[in-house]
């Protein structure tokens, strides 16, 4: 596959129309509108006069890289040495790193459907045969991982890709789901590539979704991805980490230096003074809370919608009866009612019939945005 061949995003497609119509409420991309952490901001104007803008360790600096390690094994069942830690220019740059690193031309990368489109293309501008198996819809608008059935298609494969909390539907595997697939993955001696850059966001009082690094041992053949960008409101700023099997991180750095020859230093910086201020997770999952009340009070009610409140992340997955179009139905929301969604259909064929909305938002925005929203659906929908 090359540039020519990536299917065009769906969500660009709407977004684009949203800049150029007056007056749009944005809940089609996935970030919140709140600000930055100022400890962060501070840290990287400190960095910057303190003149940290050479090339860096292209490992990350080692106090980042520390620092992450400590919140890890502070987070998860099982520690995380600073030794298995490479950060990455962003969470999707930390992904494509690891598919450089253990997928070669012709394999079979399995990812599991609806997912963020940008995981697929990285898995076939490899080179990789790119195989999905959709969640399973519960009738409700929640969804489950059929583990048979994935048992079966990792045969053979190199990779499974798993996103969890899931974005878009905000699945979220439990404990014991993540321990079965691992040991499916063992069984079949296959790579687990974890997206687990919604972990913070969860709604049961936990303080992080299961991860994988609960359950897996150093030396499996797991990686797992992670980013500043949700978590800690810091989308713009382009930095996230790998942790990977023990040994393997020296010889990882080299794809790195191919790919992108390391992260600013004034940028880990401001990582750094991020992950130590600890009230930033809380306030931004707190505010996301109220963002999912407000679209769980839209939603309730609406004739032909299907929709469960997520357990984690921070989108809400409309499922809506009969649309075989979610493409149409977004831009006409846009250009009729204000309000600019994500239509199903770019998180792959499974998505179809759904919309995606970004509840990370003021709630004087959501309020304003799910009035359009409930309006613009009963006249698109006729209900």
């Amino acid at each position: 596959m090359d540039i020519f061949s990536i299917p065009g995003s769906r969500i660009v497609e709407v977004s684009r129309l949203a800049f150029a119509t007056p007056d749009v409420d944005f809940l089609c991309f996935g970030e919140s509108d709140r600000p930055s952490p100022l400890v962060a901001r501070d840290a990287l104007v400190r960095a910057v006069d303190g003149g940290e803008t050479r090339y860096p360790d292209v490992r990350g600096l080692p106090d980042l890289r520390t620092t992450i390690a400590d919140y890890l094994t502070g987070l998860h069942a099982k520690p995380v040495p600073e030794s298995r830690i490479q950060v990455a220019a962003s969470g999707m740059a930390a992904i494509t790193i690891a598919l450089n690193a253990i997928v070669s031309p012709g394999q079979r990368v399995v990812i599991h459907s609806p997912l963020w489109p940008n995981i697929g293309n990285a898995a076939r501008l490899r080179g990789a045969v790119v195989e999905e198996i959709e969640l399973t819809p519960t009738g409700d608008g929640a969804f489950r991982l059929d583990l048979d059935r994935l048992d079966t298609m990792l045969i053979g494969a190199r990779v499974f890709v798993l996103n969890s909390p899931n974005n878009p539907t905000g699945w979220t595997a439990t404990t014991e789901e993540l321990q079965a697939i691992l040991d499916i993955a063992r069984r079949r001696n296959v790579w687990l590539l974890s997206d687990e850059v919604y972990s913070r966001l969860i709604y049961d009082e936990r303080p992080a979704a299961p991860s994988l690094l609960d359950v897996a041992e150093p030396d499996d053949k797991v990686m797992v991805c992670n980013s500043f960008s949700k978590a800690w409101i810091m989308t713009g700023w382009r930095l996230g980490w790998l942790v990977v099997p023990e040994g393997l991180r020296d010889r990882l750095s080299d794809i790195v230096e191919a790919i992108h020859s390391g992260v600013a230093p004034f940028v880990q910086r401001a990582g750094i003074a991020a992950i130590r201020d600890t009230g930033t997770v809380e306030t931004i999952r707190a505010h996301c809370a109220v963002g999912r009340q407000l679209a769980s009070d839209a939603l309730s009610g609406l004739n032909g919608v299907r929709y469960t409140p997520p357990p984690g992340a921070f989108y809400a997955f409309i499922g809506i009866d009969g649309l075989t179009d979610s493409l149409t139905l977004a831009l006409n929301l846009v250009k009729r009612h204000g309000v600019a969604l994500a239509p199903g259909v770019a998180f792959g064929q499974a998505g179809e019939g759904s919309l995606r909305l970004c509840f990370a938002q003021s709630p004087d925005r959501m309020a304003r945005a799910m009035t359009r929203l409930q309006a613009g659906l009963r006249a698109e929908l006729g209900g």
